[in-house]
């Protein structure tokens, strides 16, 4: 999956195939703040039938969702860490990850630690490094 040190995605099928069994997502860095990128792709996913779990040590709550502070913390499964954090951040939440058995580990854009992906990978979980979730819930959903 790796090509000259650089992770390489999942196709367009293969992220479709994630989209469609993986329902609950949790967001690391999800902001309250309605004009952050972070908080419209939850709110978007959503009103798209995904159930959103924030994970921000800052917040309580955000879209009317319990906020844990870290991912270790959040008591129920999970299929999708989306990850709004700057990449030196990245790899303990891979780690953590690993740790509750997700399914795929989604970088946003301008997110990238091949390191970090390469570890989930070893896991066998599905990463997909540097796309935003949003638009490719629209491509999906053909909307």
């Amino acid at each position: 999956m790796r090509q000259n040190s650089s992770h390489v995605n999942p196709s367009n099928k293969e992220i479709d195939d994630i989209l469609t069994d993986c329902r609950v997502i949790a967001v690391v860095g999800l902001s309250s703040d309605p004009s952050r990128p972070s908080y419209i792709v939850a709110d978007y996913l959503k009103k798209k039938g995904y159930r959103i779990v924030p994970v921000n040590p800052a917040e309580k709550e955000i879209l009317g969702e319990k906020c844990y502070p870290t991912l270790k913390d959040v008591p129920e499964k999970v299929d999708v860490v989306d990850v709004f954090r700057q990449p030196q951040f990245v790899m303990p939440i891979v780690e953590q990850a690993i740790e509750k058995k997700a399914k795929a580990v989604w970088m946003q854009e301008g997110v990238v630690n091949n390191d970090a992906a390469l570890k989930a990978c070893e896991h066998d979980l599905k990463v997909i490094m540097d796309k935003c979730i949003l638009k490719e819930v629209r491509r999906y959903l053909n909307c």
